[in-house]
């Protein structure tokens, strides 16, 4: 019996994020880890906080000794209502916004969550805008749930481009979604940039009886390098959900802990939020982890040493620089975007991405080709790795460089 043809046709197009990593884990058993410099996957390797394993270990403890009861057991699909009240005061001092904690939805991660607001607010049919560059599993989150995601390019420097998405919303449009900081070029969008798009799409629901719902996934949000940090979104516009993971904040990816932050004035509420803690339910996620919901709810003050990342982007920068491979100045997050450099006397303008990947490769550099990201001629490079591992590839980065012809 063949596999269902959406997924067969989304196959051949699956994540170069993850072909890459698999093409390094080959390089490695081939020539060995100290070998290969690999930039594929933004798996973060800073260790979570100090205060993530006190609270984990008296935990622990609690559970062994018949302190806690039943916190291993089923609960209300959106979470524990404490964990939800602790969140809500977060989310409310980042987003600008007075959150109570029946507007907090516990999710299995971001991905998690957006595939629980995808399937709660679209139609079959329905439309999701979103700018290239993106990350290209929103493709399969949105027709996972019957939507088409068209894509807006963005601006040169990686902004969004407000006219471009003005001229694309029409009466299909359920949701813009925007990801700042941005995987993968580290652009933060300015206050003024979300300040203008909630401008564009309140005209268009005055226009068309539809407000689309501005999206926002936020797992990065807390990994910035900028003053001011990363402008609040929820307090720019009624008809607006974050969804963020702690997955970087905290370094926690592989525990698949995130939420979903609704705003409070969103058009139909009681609906929206009902609608949420459904979808959970029926996706099969049931609920969050129970033991990660409570440790997160503790950790509320907490974050992984953003400076690590700072100094880390600021080696890497200086690799490239020595190499001659230009780059997006990345805000925030943890990666570098740069341009395919043109070949020796100049012979191609443009930069085939796949090429340059597989001319780094034989220099045992990995990277993931832009064209992942619905931008071809860019590659990306994930910096969550040891600045040792950084500064050693500065040599292979220079000698690729000196046979790119």
């Amino acid at each position: 019996m063949a596999i269902a043809k959406g997924v067969k046709d989304a196959l051949s197009s699956s994540s170069m994020i993850r072909k890459m990593f698999e093409e390094g884990n080959l390089l490695r058993k081939r020539y060995g880890a100290d070998k290969v410099f690999d930039f594929s996957l933004g798996n973060p390797d800073i260790e979570p906080p100090p205060a993530f394993h006190q609270v984990f270990l008296r935990f622990a403890q609690d559970d062994a000794a018949g302190r806690s009861k039943g916190v291993h057991g089923y609960m209300s699909n959106p979470g524990f209502p404490a964990v939800r009240e602790a969140l809500a005061k977060k989310a409310s001092r980042e987003q600008g916004v007075m959150l109570e904690g029946s507007h907090i939805i516990l999710a299995v991660g971001a991905a998690g969550g957006l595939n629980v607001v995808f399937k709660t607010i679209l139609n079959s049919g329905d439309e999701v805008l979103t700018s290239r560059p993106y990350f290209m599993e929103y493709k399969g989150y949105t027709a996972n749930h019957g939507g088409v995601l068209r894509e807006v390019d963005s601006l040169p420097d990686f902004n969004l481009d407000l006219d471009g998405i003005r001229n694309r919303l029409n009466e299909k449009t359920a949701a813009v979604l925007i990801n700042s900081p941005h995987n993968p070029t580290g652009r933060v969008y300015p206050a003024a940039t979300l300040h203008a798009l909630a401008e564009i799409l309140e005209a268009h629901g005055k226009k068309t009886g539809r407000w689309p719902f501005l999206v926002a996934d936020e797992p990065y949000r807390e990994i910035v390098y900028i003053p001011g940090g990363t402008p609040p979104l929820l307090s720019v516009y009624r008809n607006s959900i974050s969804v963020t993971s702690y997955s970087k904040s905290l370094s926690l990816p592989g525990e698949r802990i995130g939420y979903i932050a609704v705003n409070p004035g969103i058009q139909d509420e009681e609906d929206l939020l009902n609608g949420l803690i459904y979808a959970t339910r029926i996706l099969g996620y049931i609920n969050a982890p129970a033991l990660m919901q409570r440790i997160v709810a503790e950790l509320t003050e907490e974050s992984v040493d953003v400076r690590v990342y700072a100094r880390r982007r600021d080696a890497f920068k200086e690799v490239l620089d020595k190499a001659g491979i230009p780059y997006a100045e990345p805000q925030g997050a943890f990666y570098l975007f740069c341009q395919v450099p043109p070949k020796k006397g100049g012979s191609n303008t443009v930069g085939d991405d796949g090429a340059f990947v597989d001319h780094l490769k034989q220099h045992l550099i990995l990277g993931v080709p832009g064209s992942g990201f619905g931008k071809p001629g860019w590659v990306r490079f994930a910096y969550c790795v040891d600045e040792t591992v950084i500064r050693t590839a500065g040599e292979a980065f220079k000698k690729a460089m000196e046979t790119w012809a």
